[in-house]
């Protein structure tokens, strides 16, 4: 156990397995693989709503029906209803490829030619298939589908490229097609009869007749690769839409069997899946370019236009960085994307836009990956300047100019800032003030520039002059900061020169050499520490105001890729190309914490408030979250969770946890660790935060109801008195009632019955039963003095039912001269103090606790009054009470204080 915990992971939206799409009600839901787990989108807005758990290997093959989804994994297939599993199906001896459903049945097929015929439908929990098929001959299946209308029957392709039709009930193989000497690559069938689309991968797209083994027409792909995805429209309108492997999207009108439009660029990879909604002109695609694609047909000329999509990175992210208090990271990467991903919402992710590539590529005649910016390899942010002018600057690979960016409206700035025109070489190193209003910029001829961000001006040059050079520094520039004041700039050369400079004068005021190449430096604003990595591989950390150096850290046996400060400066983070990431204490001067991941981190920053960790890897195109455990463990001592010197071994954190998440349409909460999940115990335990509270995690109008219940009582009353019902029929005898309602008379053999059976009203027994499980309940959790399971029962109660329940044990004959201990009444009541103070001295339900004790001494408030031994329990309860909200409200208070102290200064 470390300081950091895997979290999940964020920025995978599709790979390279097809999507599955299905139908509930009026929406349509498509389901993605990302690796070992799967997604579901809802295709109105393409919003996420379903993260299914992790499985033991990835996901090879999808198929979905309603509210179940099945995954085949390896030789396995995992059958999920919603995001938890309910069965796994594993006779297969190999790899499984494919997955149809096929009516109240699943079919699998896996590399190996076996087919085997799995019934889903009541029985989930069968392990072994109701049928299997194995293929003959040289026949490796590539694809499968269910022509309409045939009975029982599935059509395969193959590598090979034959097709053949089997009959799965009789298992028969009824006819083998010879095919076109091509592989086929997927197929399809369309709305008319005995008419299917078979794509190769020579690059043509086949129509053919199936039922008389007759081709109707072929079509041709203008790019080079094979035909990966077909699909046929379902409105009215004849189209065949085919995507290749170079990511273009042909469309083919079936009537003029001729093209009728191209969407170039459609994907910046091979597209894997295609489909039509029904009856809708809409198109959905997905490609191995981590993205998904929504297309509509209403253009005038038939074109498609892009609806929605949602996409992440299609290739490694170099450099991240938290943004907005925490709840965005902002995230460059090798497929030259500038990304914005959310932390809460999913669907509040998104790409900036480097203005109009799409109509500047189609008028250029060039492709889009040509017009966009180079990779970036360095980036700063200043929060502050967010909705003045561009906040953000970047410098790219090779590029002798940098690119600012406006966040507040996710889009390229108008300013390009062209440091040293004279003898222009790339940039290698920026940093923004703390202000906001300044730009720093350092070059690989070592010429250090400041701009101005809101006008884009340059604003001087830092030189040299002491020994005459016309540079900052000798060589490249590898690192830019500057202090909180705008007192110094500091700047890092290759060659291991360190420089301070004055900020307005721009003339250098003090510097020292290292003695080895710098790659990296970090500079915090509040400690006034530099951290200097170089290529011997050990971390100096330096005082820029006396100059000198006050720390060093060794310990990685590789490159080192990043390192930060955590924002109160105490710890100093750093990764390398060994896999590790090491937290060093700067105060003690040692490693206080390690973990080891199979994937080496290229980048990672810390949240401002140190409960989020976001890590980038190689070879890996998603963004990982961990999690800090000392903001949720309760304990201030960082030797109970970290490992000191000791390496821990830690895999990357998933899509999902390993049950699934659900989303109903409310945000994420990723300062939530994993483990708060079991909210099962009402004890105080090791992650609940000393002197505060926890709430019930019930719905509001739950407990609100239990307040206001006579107000709604009221509400529903109705305004007018029941109307008398018309008169029964002639035929029917009826007896009066007091109500007005007809009764209607029993046959003499139904009263017989019911005196057989002994029948009651059916009111009274319910309440009698609910009555009797109450204090039964309440009798055996007081007994044990472990309330968890009383509370978990009435929580599970309708506030009238509770209502009910309270008024049960009401004392209405006040003049009995019973003994008050022998009064059952007076037991339970005196339990539910008992439970009360319990529950108010844990600090669990808070609010669901207040709201019930309201109720009840609504209604039992004049016994507790009228009894000695319940007025000593309400005193105890109303001590407790008062000690509790005291401390509660000190801390509210504390913190309104602060507040508005901030809010009125004058920064």
């Amino acid at each position: 156990m470390g300081i950091f915990e895997p979290y999940r992971a964020i920025g995978y939206i599709t790979n390279s397995v097809p999507f599955s799409v299905q139908r509930l009600g009026t929406e349509t839901f498509v389901t993605v693989s990302v690796g070992k787990a799967f997604q579901v989108y809802n295709c109105a807005k393409l919003n996420l709503v379903l993260v299914g758990p992790q499985l033991p290997k990835k996901i090879r093959a999808l198929a979905s029906y309603r509210e179940y989804t099945f995954a085949a994994y390896g030789s396995d297939i995992a059958v999920f209803k919603r995001a938890h599993q309910v069965a796994n199906w594993s006779s297969h001896n190999a790899k499984v490829n494919l997955l149809l459903l096929f009516g109240d049945h699943i079919l699998s097929v896996d590399i190996n030619g076996n087919m085997f015929m799995w019934h889903f439908k009541g029985n989930e929990d069968s392990p072994s298939p109701v049928g299997q098929v194995t293929l003959e001959g040289q026949f490796s299946p590539s694809c499968i589908m269910h022509p309409d209308t045939y009975l029982n029957k599935v059509m395969l392709g193959s590598l090979e490229g034959s097709l053949e039709l089997w009959n799965i009930s009789s298992k028969k193989k009824l006819y083998e097609f010879k095919g076109w000497n091509s592989s086929v690559c997927c197929c399809v069938s369309s709305p008319a009869l005995d008419v299917v689309a078979i794509g190769c991968a020579d690059g043509k797209v086949h129509v053919h007749n199936i039922r008389y083994d007759q081709e109707l027409f072929s079509f041709t792909h203008s790019t080079r690769g094979s035909v990966t995805a077909l699909s046929f429209s379902s409105d009215g309108q004849p189209l065949l839409a085919s995507g290749g492997s170079s990511g273009v999207i042909s469309i083919w009108n079936l009537e003029k069997r001729r093209l009728q439009s191209v969407i170039r660029e459609a994907h910046d990879s091979s597209i894997v899946s295609l489909h039509f909604l029904a009856n809708e002109p809409v198109l959905m695609s997905s490609s191995t370019d981590n993205s998904i694609k929504m297309w509509i047909f209403d253009t005038t000329d038939g074109d498609p236009r892009l609806l929605r999509f949602r996409s992440g990175h299609s290739a490694p992210p170099l450099c991240i960085r938290f943004y907005a208090n925490g709840r965005h990271i902002l995230s460059a990467g090798q497929d030259r994307a500038f990304r914005l991903f959310s932390v809460i919402q999913d669907q509040q992710s998104r790409e900036l836009s480097q203005r109009h590539v799409a109509k500047r590529a189609k008028k250029l005649k060039l492709k889009e990956e040509e017009i966009k910016l180079k990779p970036v390899i360095a980036f700063d942010c200043a929060e502050i300047r967010e909705r003045d002018w561009c906040n953000v600057v970047t410098c790219h690979v090779d590029t002798p100019q940098a690119y600012v960016w406006r966040l507040q409206n996710f889009v390229l700035g108008e300013h390009i800032l062209k440091p040293c025109p004279e003898n222009p070489t790339p940039i290698k190193a920026c940093a923004i003030s703390a202000c906001g209003n300044f730009a720093f910029l350092g070059t690989e001829g070592g010429w250090i520039e400041r701009f101005n961000l809101q006008s884009g001006a340059s604003r001087g040059s830092y030189l040299d002059k002491k020994e005459g050079r016309n540079a900052a520094h000798i060589g490249e520039v590898v690192g830019l900061a500057c202090d909180s004041t705008n007192t110094h700039v500091i700047s890092a050369g290759v060659g291991g020169d360190i420089k301070v400079w004055n900020f307005k004068e721009r003339d250098l005021k003090s510097r020292w050499e290292i003695g080895s190449s710098v790659v990296k430096i970090v500079y915090h604003r509040v400690n006034g520490l530099l951290a200097v990595v170089t290529d011997d591989l050990v971390i100096r950390l330096f005082d820029i105001v006396a100059s000198r150096m006050v720390r060093k850290f060794e310990g990685h046996t590789d490159r080192i890729t990043d390192l930060s400060f955590s924002e109160d400066g105490k710890w100093l983070l750093t990764s390398s190309m060994d896999g590790s990431l090491r937290i060093w204490d700067v105060i003690l001067a040692r490693q206080i914490d390690a973990l080891q991941v199979d994937a080496s981190i290229t980048a990672f920053s810390i949240s401002p408030n140190m409960d989020i960790l976001a890590t980038t890897h190689v070879d890996q195109n998603g963004v990982y979250l961990w999690v800090n455990q000392l903001m949720f463990s309760g304990s201030s001592n960082v030797d109970t969770l970290a490992s000191g010197k000791d390496i821990v071994n830690v895999k990357l954190p998933s899509v999902s946890t390993t049950e699934g998440m659900e989303f109903e349409g409310c945000d994420e909460n990723p300062s939530k660790p994993p483990e708060s999940k079991d909210l099962s115990g009402f004890h105080i335990s090791s992650q609940q935060i000393p002197d505060l509270i926890t709430l019930s995690l019930l719905p509001r109008s739950q407990w609100q109801s239990l307040v206001n219940l006579d107000i709604i009582k009221a509400r529903n009353k109705p305004l007018e008195p029941p109307k008398k019902p018309e008169k029964a029929p002639f035929f029917l005898p009826s007896l009066p009632s007091l109500s007005g309602e007809i009764l209607f008379k029993p046959s003499e053999s139904a009263n017989t019955e019911r005196a057989e059976k002994g029948v009651d009203n059916e009111q009274h027994k319910k309440s009698d039963i609910t009555s009797s499980q109450f204090l039964q309940i309440l009798e055996s959790s007081s007994e044990v003095q472990n309330f968890s399971a009383f509370t978990d029962y009435i929580k599970g109660l309708s506030p009238s039912t509770l209502d009910l329940e309270l008024r049960m044990l009401q004392i209405i004959d006040d003049d009995d001269r019973q003994e008050p201990e022998k009064r059952p009444e007076l037991i339970s009541i005196e339990l539910l103090l008992d439970y009360f103070i319990h529950e108010i001295t844990c600090r669990n339900n808070f609010e669901f606790i207040q709201a019930f004790i309201r109720l009840f001494l609504k209604i039992h408030g004049e016994t507790i009054r009228c009894q000695l031994t319940l007025q000593e329990k309400a005193r105890k309860l109303l001590d407790i009470q008062s000690s509790v909200w005291q401390g509660l409200d000190k801390i509210f208070q504390s913190s309104r204080c602060m507040v508005t102290f901030l809010s009125n200064s004058q920064f």
